[in-house]
């Protein structure tokens, strides 16, 4: 090939990716790349290419590809390559090999401590997530995000007085950013609650909640009557219950409001031996997005394309033997009606909790931008109560294939409710599964410190610390029809 042919081809697959053309941009890579092998940089990009398409092992040998051909910054690629097995293939292991490979090559690559910090947490190492990001600290003083990390993965019953000043400083420095001050307020609102000082906890996530909004820009509004219309839809659609189970082998799905104890009851169930805990997949969100006018295209949906709306989501799943299968996502409460859809023998896991525990909690964290309704206490009461409507229709339509779990009664006797789910599930009682914290596997909730604990109620009732500021709460959970917890 001509140096002129391989250039066109070059042009043609850069304007290929630039239009977001995926699988014609990996064809004119991998055409261009078969001419001429040694271009590190379109190696590079067909692995992201790859990567957009959920062709996760080409991707990873693509971007091998990329370093193998001499490309610059290495580093890079490996913390690239750590990605797809960490949040994709569940692969801990082999990303934290690839993360060590990056800083073998670069110790200063501060990317690559951030993702090795973040990987000990999911992984329950409390000092070896706080090492790496004291090196990112010692690297980089001004970084914000270290900052955070290393203060919420620090926290003990004690308020540090250096730590809160450290976080009170970078929030004050007149050139932070809304994101940093959001980031490093959520983090003083965390080391606050920690040590019982819960009015400053509270006034700290309440301006973090407000950066955070900032920061968002149009993303950070929660259109409350946009979502209203969408439960609409989704029961409208779903109005009637999908055809008879089958024999067909069927994933357990976990689903509630996030922080409502979905992450606990996966860990308990990972203890099991004939259980396998995936974590929180995307499978089910990326199955809604490629469908156009989701939910209404269902409606016309045949058994051909559910049958494939099925093997996509069994071809993405990690290759497990185990007789039961996990997947933990809790917004997959909204597509219910889509996985029984797909999956008509599919048993559904409920987790719910005190709704002023549960809201108080999402109202502490920060949370991605799609989850706007988490930044105003009004604006969660309204999600709350749409989160109601749909679990009721739900529960409507498959009353024996969707099991509750009260996260308040699960702390305080384990036992029973956990003997009643295994039987739903048609499992054996294991006398040891209540010792789920020893359970080694990879957790990327912010559950991680919780669930390498045993278990413990003190998150029960922690709502009456707050009683003062949670006034505006309750009283829009009133106006919505929902009970007042006591």
């Amino acid at each position: 090939m001509t140096d002129g042919n391989w250039r066109s081809l070059l042009r043609e697959a850069s304007q290929l990716r630039a239009a977001g053309r995926i699988p014609e941009a990996i064809a004119a890579y991998q055409l261009l790349l078969a001419a001429n092998p040694e271009l590190p940089d379109c190696w590079f990009n067909l692995a992201w290419m790859q990567r957009l398409a959920r062709a996760f092992e080409d991707s990873l040998q693509s971007y091998q590809r990329a370093i193998d051909a001499g490309i610059d910054q290495p580093e890079a690629v490996h913390v690239n390559r750590a990605a797809i097995y960490s949040e994709f293939l569940h692969r801990p292991r082999d990303a934290r090999a690839e993360l060590e490979a990056a800083l073998a090559k670069n110790a200063k690559y501060v990317q690559a401590l951030m993702n090795l910090g973040n990987l000990h947490e999911d992984l329950g190492e409390r000092e070896a997530a706080q090492a790496a990001y004291q090196r990112v600290l010692d690297i980089d003083p001004a970084n914000t995000m270290a900052l955070a990390k290393l203060a919420t993965a620090s926290l003990s019953a004690t308020v540090e007085p250096q730590m809160e000043a450290r976080l009170r400083s970078a929030i004050d420095r007149p050139d932070s950013t809304a994101t940093q001050r959001a980031g490093l307020g959520f983090a003083l609102s965390a080391v606050l609650d920690a040590g019982g000082r819960f009015d400053d906890a509270f006034a700290a996530a309440k301006s973090a909640n407000a950066a955070s909004r900032a920061a968002a820009g149009s993303k950070g509004h929660y259109d409350r009557q946009g979502h209203e219309r969408y439960v609409d839809r989704l029961i409208a659609t779903f109005g009637h219950p999908a055809a008879p189970a089958d024999d067909m082998r069927a994933p357990v799905f976990i689903c509630g409001l996030y922080r409502s104890g979905s992450t606990l009851i996966e860990q308990i169930l990972a203890g099991h031996r004939q259980v396998t805990a995936t974590g929180e997949l995307d499978l089910v969100p990326a199955i809604v997005s490629s469908i156009p006018n989701y939910p209404e295209r269902m409606a016309q949906a045949g058994p051909e394309i559910i049958a494939q709306l099925r093997q996509f989501y069994l071809r993405e799943l990690p290759a497990i033997s185990a007789a039961i299968v996990t997947d933990k996502r809790p917004d997959n409460f909204l597509h219910i009606g889509l996985i029984k859809a797909m999956f008509p023998a599919a048993k559904i896991i409920h987790t719910f909790r005190n709704p002023l525990d549960n809201l108080l909690s999402l109202y502490f964290l920060h949370l991605d931008t799609r989850m706007s309704y988490a930044l105003d206490l009004a604006d969660e009461a309204h999600w709350y109560s749409q989160y109601r409507r749909v679990m009721t229709h739900w529960k409507s339509l498959y009353p024996d294939d969707i099991f509750d779990v009260d996260y308040d009664a699960l702390v305080k006797e384990p036992e029973p409710l956990v003997r009643e789910l295994l039987t739903f599930l048609g499992l054996d009682w294991k006398p040891d599964i209540l010792e789920f914290q020893r359970t080694d596997r990879a957790v990327k909730t912010a559950s991680v410190w919780q669930v390498r604990e045993p278990l413990y109620a003190r998150s029960s009732g922690r709502w009456r610390n707050y009683e003062e500021h949670l006034q505006p709460l309750r009283q829009a959970l009133s106006d919505a029809g929902i009970d007042d917890p006591q």
